[in-house]
């Protein structure tokens, strides 16, 4: 499968409830600038509805996730369920475990009677195409995930911030390398805790090696900012990210807000 190198993810005005008209605004606008990875998760509030009803005659345009933070196997099913009638689908592209935190998350999920279980049940009825996996606490804990199971993606925080403090992509990609697991990059702007470019921060990113980087927006002048960046994208020289890297190193476990 081919994804636009930025993907539409399920926070901002989209994990919200009641705002309609904005989100079917923001999702159409998001297709029309040639973005056709979109994402949701059972825990973003209204954020599948708004697929739903934004897609409409267009879902064949969208390669579609959503996510899964339940441990269980009844828990994930039922969840798949309800994600598939919000999003007003009969499959998802791609259907990920959410948010694995713990070595009690890994004895869970993976387990009898686990959550993988249903993934995989899942996948062999047609209900979805890719199991994926995500997380933004450990990356010993994802990358015990990807030993464990030939996940077809896996979605990991990657901003300029990261390689001072438990790097993901250290643990991730020697092994996603080897099983062909696509690799997705979200914290990439890291709520705007950094004083930087939207620009120069994306253009990290997409310079690692991920497939897309997955951005949600408040409002369409972000989505605008974030596709015009993303279009004249050129990747970032090594010297480049060692001077970006040396200006933020003595901050960088502060703005690493989303880990314990």
């Amino acid at each position: 499968m081919e994804v636009s190198i930025l993907g539409l993810g399920g926070e901002g005005i989209l994990r919200t409830v009641g705002r309609e008209q904005e989100a079917d605004t923001l999702i159409n606008l998001a297709l029309d600038l040639g973005i056709n990875y979109m994402e949701s998760a059972r825990a973003y509030s209204d954020s599948e509805v708004y697929y739903g009803l934004a897609l409409r005659e267009r879902r064949q345009q969208v390669f579609l996730a959503s996510k899964s933070h339940a441990r269980d196997k009844k828990g994930a099913a039922a969840h798949l369920e309800q994600s598939l009638r919000n999003m007003k689908t009969d499959y998802l592209d791609l259907w990920m475990i959410h948010d694995m935190r713990t070595e009690d998350d890994i004895s869970a999920v993976f387990g009898p009677g686990g959550a993988l279980e249903a993934f995989v049940e899942a996948r062999e009825k047609g209900l979805v195409k890719y199991i994926g996996v995500t997380g933004h606490h450990d990356p010993v804990i994802i990358r015990k995930c990807l030993e464990a199971f030939d996940f077809d993606t896996v979605l990991v925080p990657v901003n300029p911030a990261e390689p001072f403090y438990k790097c993901f992509l250290d643990e991730v990609v020697p092994i996603a390398s080897v099983k062909d697991t696509a690799i997705m990059g979200m914290k990439v702007y890291m709520k705007g805790q950094l004083q930087a470019p939207k620009r120069l921060l994306l253009s990290y990113a997409l310079t690692q090696p991920i497939a897309t980087a997955v951005v949600g927006c408040d409002n369409a002048e972000q989505m605008n900012e974030n596709a015009e960046a993303a279009s004249t994208f050129q990747p970032l020289k090594y010297k480049e990210i060692q001077r970006f890297g040396q200006m933020i190193e003595p901050y960088a476990r502060q703005l690493l807000y989303y880990k314990p």
